[in-house]
């Protein structure tokens, strides 16, 4: 959440804020802070919590922030796990300290400082040394500290500037953009804006603002609030806001902003505006009152994803200030969360007597529903503790056991264990579970050895089997009438071309390399050219031979040459193409790591993907002028009429590829490879059975109907 100053004073000034000289000893210039909640450890977490809220309406008064104390005991709990964990840092105690950072950046900057150097006044002769934490844990806002498991601000991704900082909630570079997003995709097209006056909200409005634009989004006006505001300036941010005309409100605030502004939204009765709200107060429970409900019914936003603690609720309805007799923090909650007081001086107050139970209030402290936050910096304490054990492996003499603190709010990269920074894996890598170490990615492409593979490989080599036995058929009653009547050269020459057609699809299988990609492309695209261009020629044969009115014994003599030829032409012109193709522009192998992060896709680049869908658009082109002409001469007069039959082929053939184009543009990976390869089978299978398979029922099953007689009483009533 929240705000961001460089306060990134805790290097520079790592142990001390005096000058020293050769005899002088080293002094701490003011009072030490001392923490609100500590404990002795061989290791010791620093925690940076609000402890205070300030809060302006009319007049200015603190209160205890039962929110930020739940954080604060979060991380104790989350601590007292780990201390009871024998498989994390054994034989190691963890201790803690914790701090108030009153959520101003100055709070925060002695609440860091008093981290660092400890209670003592006086050092030795140099100011450099150790820090008395490891990693610190905090705060919630940006502004007021760079460390924090609630900081979102885009401000500090920046690596060089702040190299030691981590955090385990998402930068609101990316909230921003999907506010805008999300105003767009309700049709909300002019908005208002309003904001925390800091890091926070500044950052974050002025990405929105950048963003909203490319979405189409206009802005009305943009104004910003800030919890130190005077109570002239909130009262006319709201005005501003009750002129406009903008319906939809955009509010970037941080939750101590956001109280601000609905309490005097209530007093000038603000209402009728939809509320898109930032992470740090949509889904706060202290704004879900009745109170609000007439301006905040119906607001949307993104909230910080919900965990479950387990243990965490019994720990918190244990505190009590018995806990630390001289702990002020625990009786100022005790006092405030029962209205009652320890002094018995105070008149009007009753008298805390220790008896009252948590267990039987309700309030944010004890409300465990709606862990995001403490979500957080439970993880944020476990990622310390993680990585001070793979530390402590390396031994005690561990060069990065010796480093300068960690400033902890975790990301996802709160990198290798040793190093504050995180570096991108090689193109080739991606990082392991633990994120400490790059490992090859895994290579994906469709083999023979996987079960689609296989099943794909099986059908093509069926098929091409399937077409050799045709092919046997054929040429074991070649010599009777219905083979000669189906024009017997082009049939063996359609059946050869259908063998290549089923085994191209073999070449689509397994590694990709230079020859394979080249290879798959040009048998395709040579192979359905070669096949179409006999059924197309084979069609105009049927069309000619029942319009020729020369007798029909020199029908075939006149048309052998130029059947011939045109099964060469159109073989040619596809060639022709490929050749170009490969010449300019071949396919290549290709590594493709955009489509998956974790994995590299291995595939065949087009090259030109011109040269590709001028191949297929070729092969479409020859199949729709064989459909056309096959459609018109389908009622021709014939008992066995061939035209009907290759018209139901090419409806198949056209269907399959029609419906190839966007499952092969929408496919990933290696399914891009398998959907090339089934509308081969497919449509090559629809070819072989639509013109083949009626002819070998005959001539197989109905021996009768191929005769001669039967041939020539066909042919006499055709012409007749």
């Amino acid at each position: 959440m929240h705000d961001c100053i460089c306060v990134m004073v805790l290097f520079m000034l790592s142990m001390g804020v005096i000058a020293e000289d050769e005899t002088a000893l080293c002094e701490l210039l003011g009072s030490p802070v001392l923490p609100l909640l500590s404990k002795k450890g061989d290791i010791t977490i620093g925690g940076a919590f609000s402890g205070q809220i300030y809060l302006i309406v009319h007049t200015l008064f603190y209160r205890i922030s039962n929110r930020e104390f739940r954080f604060a005991q979060t991380m104790m709990f989350a601590i007292e796990e780990i201390n009871n964990s024998s498989s994390i840092l054994p034989n190691v105690s963890v201790g803690y300290k914790i701090f108030d950072s009153c959520g101003s950046t100055l709070s925060s900057t002695r609440a860091a400082m008093g981290l660092i150097n400890g209670q003592e006044r006086t050092f030795e002769k140099t100011c450099s040394g150790q820090s008395t934490v490891h990693a610190i844990v905090g705060a919630s806002k940006s502004s007021s500290t760079i460390i924090s498991h609630f900081s979102t601000c885009a401000c500090l991704s920046n690596r060089k500037e702040h190299p030691s900082f981590f955090r385990t909630i998402p930068s609101d570079y990316y909230q921003s953009r999907a506010l805008a997003q999300l105003v767009k995709y309700f049709g909300w097209t002019w908005v208002g804006a309003v904001r925390s006056d800091n890091d926070y909200g500044n950052n974050g409005m002025a990405t929105f603002i950048e963003a909203a634009p490319q979405e189409g989004i206009c802005v009305e006006y943009s104004e910003a609030i800030s919890g130190t505001s005077l109570y002239e300036q909130v009262e006319r941010v709201v005005r501003v806001i009750k002129a406009g005309t903008a319906k939809v409100l955009v509010a970037f605030l941080g939750y101590d902003e956001m109280d601000i502004l609905l309490e005097e939204a209530l007093r000038q009765n603000l209402t009728g505006l939809q509320w898109v709200g930032s992470e740090s107060w949509i889904t706060s429970s202290n704004l879900a009152l009745n109170r609000y409900s007439g301006i905040l019914t119906g607001s949307i936003g993104f909230a910080i994803k919900k965990g479950k603690i387990a243990g965490l609720q019994d720990f918190l309805l244990q505190v009590h200030p018995s806990q630390d007799s001289q702990n002020d923090i625990l009786k100022d909650f005790w006092e405030e969360t029962f209205g009652c007081s320890f002094q018995s001086s105070l008149q009007g107050t009753k008298q805390c007597s220790g008896s009252e139970r948590l267990r039987d209030i309700k309030n944010p402290f004890t409300d465990v529903s709606e862990l995001r936050i403490s979500n957080n910096v439970y993880k944020a304490v476990y990622a310390v503790a993680h990585a001070m054990h793979s530390m402590l492996k390396c031994g005690e003499n561990s060069e990065a056991f010796k480093k300068n603190i960690m400033i902890l709010t975790f990301y996802h990269f709160f990198s290798n264990i040793d190093s504050a920074e995180c570096s991108p894996c090689p193109l080739e890598y991606w990082s392991n579970e633990d994120h400490n170490k790059c490992v090859p990615k895994v290579i994906e492409f469709l083999s023979y050895e996987e079960t689609m593979g296989t099943l794909l490989t099986a059908f093509s080599l069926f098929g091409a089997g399937l077409t050799l036995v045709v092919s046997f058929v054929f040429c074991w009653f070649r010599h009777t009438p219905l083979v000669k009547a189906s024009n017997s050269e082009l049939s063996f020459l359609l059946l050869f071309s259908l063998t290549l057609c089923f085994l191209c699809s073999l070449t689509f299988i397994g590694r990709p390399t230079d020859w394979s990609c080249m290879l798959r492309h040009v048998a395709f695209g040579i192979a359905f050219a070669l096949c179409i261009s006999c059924i197309l020629t084979k069609t105009i044969t049927v069309v000619i031979a029942f319009k020729a009115r020369t007798p029909v014994n020199t029908v075939p003599q006149c048309l052998a040459s130029h059947q011939r030829m045109g099964v060469v032409g159109g073989t040619f012109l596809q060639v022709l193409v490929c050749v170009v193709w490969l010449a300019l522009a071949p396919p290549f192998p290709h590594k493709n790591t955009i489509y998956a992060a974790e994995r590299i896709i291995l595939e065949c680049n087009l090259g030109s993907s011109i040269g590709f869908w001028v191949v297929l658009g070729y092969i479409g082109l020859l199949a729709v002028l064989c459909l056309i002409l096959a459609f018109l001469a389908r009622k021709l007069p014939d008992n066995f009429n061939e035209a009907k039959f290759i018209t139901f082929s090419m409806l198949i053939f056209s269907a399959v590829w029609v419906t190839f184009i966007p499952a092969y543009v929408s496919s990933p990976g290696k399914f891009t490879v398998a959907v090339e390869i089934f509308a081969i089978l497919a449509s090559s299978f629809g070819l072989l059975f639509c013109i083949f398979a009626p002819k070998c029922y005959i001539l197989l099953l109905k021996p009768e109907r191929n005769t001669k007689n039967h041939m020539m009483g066909r042919v006499q009533v055709n012409t007749s």
